[in-house]
């Protein structure tokens, strides 16, 4: 594959923050109706504004600050106290021991963990198996370090809501063909099941019979509802030298401005991240990292208050969205993601998340971002102003029906 192949697939005109590299060329032909006015909502990404990093985090910061190069200049991996700090609460949340010195990285946000996993563990010509729907960027690595992709799907849809849905089968099927890393996501991003214990179970039996190696993303998995029963892999009797868990607090701590991810697991494969972080970003930004501090060290009360809040936007958008003839929409069990399924238009989807942008200053990702068998979905982060999400998403359906087929 050429480099400019390999750049090409990389696009990320719908990422966060890019809507204005998207082209509207051909657009005028489409449009109907007049511009519905309202406050512009970008669900492409959760709005920190709405819900304020953690309390005393820029507090944090600021010492980290004040410690001027001692902080600034950490170890590759990390400052050495604040991993022991980390490894201790990681350890407690996932119910198996995390080594502070060997199997743990600080990296620059989640992103920067899930970049480094996939490097450390992926090469020409190797087949991964990655679950479609998932989060787009696990795909575009997988092509970017030219290997395999070797799908697997995620039935959410017609799962029970005590499954996230997985066809284990197909699973089995990609390790017998050669895959030696599964990559995926839990909570999933972006339909928000959360695997059950009984899937867990067999993804980690088979992680081990067939020798793969796992890489889960479990960016979301405190921001849990209705009492959701979640099993962490890395608890289950899976090789611990071929698993790697990816956190951080960007997302339910409405820390993203900060850049901090962490991953834990196998040594060998943290030490190769560590390598490869040294040549990338030298480490994740010093300062920043004091803010880990507070990480799963807040006050008492302060997750379930945000979890509440995410929970009344989330039941307030399916309402909205379970109003409108024809439109799926699973409830999320975790996360702030919401993936409907609309109904059939007469524009194309990747039009009509234009024609929102356009003429309802609403910003949505479409859901062949996360598969290709998701052209009619649609991606909302509804961690947002709740009164201006519901407004929003009521702009939103003033179109579907503008341009529901007819």
């Amino acid at each position: 594959m050429s480099v400019e192949a390999k750049f090409k697939r990389l696009g990320v005109e719908h990422a966060p923050g890019q809507e204005i590299r998207q082209s509207d060329a051909g657009l005028d032909t489409l449009l109907r109706g007049d511009r519905i006015d309202g406050r512009p909502v970008d669900f492409s990404h959760g709005d920190v504004d709405a819900h304020e990093p953690t309390p005393g985090s820029f507090v944090l910061f600021s010492d980290g600050v004040e410690l001027g190069g001692a902080q600034a200049y950490t170890e590759y991996r990390g400052d050495k106290g604040i991993r022991s700090e980390l490894a201790g609460r990681l350890a407690d949340f996932t119910g198996a021991p995390v080594d502070p010195w060997d199997g743990l990285i600080i990296t620059p946000g989640t992103q920067g963990a899930l970049f480094l996993s996939v490097a450390a563990t992926v090469g020409r010509g190797d087949k991964v198996a990655i679950v479609e729907p998932d989060y787009f960027a696990n795909r575009k690595l997988v092509e970017f370090f030219e290997a395999e992709m070797v799908p697997v799907r995620l039935a959410y849809r017609d799962a029970g809501e005590d499954r996230a849905g997985l066809d284990l089968d197909q699973l089995e099927r990609a390790f017998k063909a050669g895959a030696k890393v599964f990559l995926f996501s839990n909570p999933n991003n972006p339909a928000g099941v959360v695997y059950s214990s009984d899937e867990i179970a067999t993804i980690s039996a088979l992680a081990l019979r067939y020798g793969a190696t796992v890489i889960v993303d479990q960016l979301y998995s405190r921001l849990r509802y209705s009492d959701v029963v979640y099993t962490h892999l890395r608890a289950q009797a899976v090789d611990a030298d071929n698993i790697v868990t990816i956190m951080g607090p960007s997302k339910t701590e409405s820390l993203s401005g900060y850049r901090l991810g962490v991953a834990f697991g196998s040594k060998a494969i943290i030490a190769r991240m560590e390598k490869l972080q040294a040549i990338v970003s030298l480490r994740a930004a010093g300062y920043s990292q004091a803010v880990l501090r507070g990480w799963f060290n807040e006050e008492p009360g302060w997750l379930d208050d945000r979890i509440k809040q995410h929970q009344l936007i989330r039941d307030d958008l399916l309402h909205v969205f379970r109003g409108i003839e024809g439109v799926f929409a699973r409830a999320p069990q975790a996360g702030s993601y919401l993936f409907p399924q609309l109904p059939k238009l007469s524009v194309a989807t990747a039009d009509f998340v234009k024609i929102l942008r356009l003429q309802a200053s609403v910003i949505v990702t479409p859901g062949t971002e996360f598969s290709p068998h998701a052209a009619d979905s649609i991606r909302l982060n509804f961690s947002q102003d709740r009164n201006a999400a519901i407004e929003a998403a009521g702009r939103l359906a003033v179109l579907v029906e503008r341009y529901r087929h007819d």
